[in-house]
């Protein structure tokens, strides 16, 4: 299955950057280029969208980067031109917004990836503040870790968020080309990976997910690929090719999982 054409009408798409899935099976794309969010059934048929302008007011984008849903059906979506989260209903009704441009706590330079855990906490990769950020569900900030480097719990560029069934925290350190797992807290548990294109190496890792049994998918940038891992970084199997075929990929981003364990992958090159 697949969907989507270039374009800015309903169900077209301009770089499709992130994708995710509500307990309904539905999808929310992340049109960035549109500065839009467009809503799908778990067939890929268009239902509905909302933004389309770019701009800086409730409800409206400067590039939506990635985008989250929590156990409520709500939408959680990152502004990333205007350094902020906004947060809508399953309809794309506006509910609220936290964030501003900066390196204090709360604060963000280019969010880029988000993800919420069983108790609607909401986690921010803050990519050029090289660290996370945790914040309760109505915006509130709880705490944050990690600075540039190359150190266990440093990043270089965190891109993509997940989290297990155990609340594991797992972030795309994708200029060091590695995954790194931590606890809720932001403690440091494992690392994987190294820059190649061998079994278990990895080239500009950017979109990770779990699935029901606790193992590891993650789409490279630099590979044009999706590997799987167990939830200690041991290697299990890839798929995918550079090119506009089947089961072949240009920059591949974000990848969700379906309540019936399928899968989806924005594929935004093509």
């Amino acid at each position: 299955l697949k969907w989507g054409t270039a374009g800015s009408g309903d169900g077209q798409m301009s770089w499709p950057y992130s994708i995710t899935s509500d307990l309904s099976g539905n999808f929310y794309i992340a049109d960035s280029d549109n500065n839009r969010i467009q809503k799908f059934d778990s067939s890929g048929g268009y239902l509905s969208k909302w933004g389309s302008v770019n701009g800086s007011n409730d409800g409206q984008f400067n590039v939506p980067w990635d985008i989250a849903t929590d156990s409520f059906g709500n939408v959680y979506v990152v502004d990333s031109g205007n350094s902020r989260i906004q947060k809508f209903d399953s309809n794309g009704n506006y509910i609220t917004k936290w964030g501003s441009y900066g390196s204090g706590n709360g604060q963000f330079s280019w969010p880029i990836g988000i993800i919420t855990d069983s108790s609607g906490n909401v986690y921010v990769a803050d990519f050029n503040n090289h660290r996370i950020q945790k914040f309760g569900s109505d915006g509130n900030y709880i705490t944050k870790w990690g600075s540039r480097g190359s150190g266990d719990g440093q990043f270089n560029f965190p891109r993509c968020i997940t989290i297990d069934f155990s609340g594991n925290i797992y972030v795309t350190d994708s200029v060091n080309h590695r995954i790194q797992k931590f606890d809720s807290n932001g403690n440091f548990i494992l690392k994987w990976g190294n820059q190649g294109s061998g079994d278990g190496q990895l080239n500009v890792p950017r979109g990770i997910i779990t699935d029901f049994s606790g193992n590891l998918y993650v789409t490279e940038l630099g590979n044009d690929r999706i590997q799987k891992f167990d939830n200690s970084g041991n290697f299990f199997l890839k798929f995918g090719a550079i090119g506009g075929g089947k089961d072949q990929f240009i920059d591949p981003s974000s990848i969700t999982i379906l309540p019936d364990g399928r899968f989806a992958i924005a594929d935004p090159g093509n």
